[in-house]
């Protein structure tokens, strides 16, 4: 079954930052995998002139999810630094483009797209029923991404060529997108588009 892009749908890329890359301060394993497959959706959904939102962590160096502050992740995507910034190779198109920062106050962490930003108030002015999810963190803000936007009444659509994930315990990325599945999303790959 092909799946046909409407005007009522958006492309929600999830936090494709340098220091989630290899190399950077919190690697996804493979992570940089995930810009090629994203960039085939990005310029498919440009070039119909449906909206692309690119989410990013931006948080403060202080964030409550760092080490040392509570939390239990390295510093990571600190605001205005080269780790927070987009993979280089990432399409951004110039039209009809968002980004979405989250976890941008100190006491506030932020897995989903949705929590703390204007990503769901963009979505409903612009008529948005479906999203197509990818990125990085399958197990992290990948899941509770697509679980926000399910939670908020969205049809969500899991970008099963175009997301990576941590795995801090083997097998979190295939719970996660079980997980996923049960609460309503559909896994979709680029050739299953019409």
């Amino acid at each position: 079954m092909k799946v046909k892009l409407t005007k009522f749908d958006a492309l929600i890329v999830v936090d494709v930052q340098k220091d989630f890359m290899p190399g950077g301060a919190l690697p996804v394993p493979e992570g940089d995998k995930v810009v090629k497959p994203l960039n085939q959706y990005i310029e498919l959904f440009s070039e119909k002139g449906l909206p692309v939102f690119f989410t990013r962590d931006w948080h403060p160096k202080d964030h409550i999810s760092f080490k040392g502050h509570g939390g239990v992740w390295p510093p990571h995507c600190v605001q205005d630094t080269e780790g927070a910034q987009f993979h280089p190779d990432l399409i951004i198109p110039s039209d009809n483009k968002f980004i979405i920062s989250k976890g941008t106050s100190r006491d506030f962490d932020a897995y989903s797209g949705f929590q703390g930003t204007t990503l769901d108030s963009l979505l409903k002015e612009r008529g948005i029923r479906r999203i197509f999810v990818g990125g990085v963190a399958t197990d992290y803000c990948v899941k509770n991404t697509v679980l926000g936007g399910i939670n908020l009444g969205y049809f969500a659509f899991l970008l099963l060529d175009a997301i990576k994930g941590v795995d801090v315990k083997p097998g979190d990325s295939e719970k996660a997108i079980e997980e996923m599945l049960n609460a309503g999303a559909v896994c979709l790959t680029y050739q299953e588009l019409e």
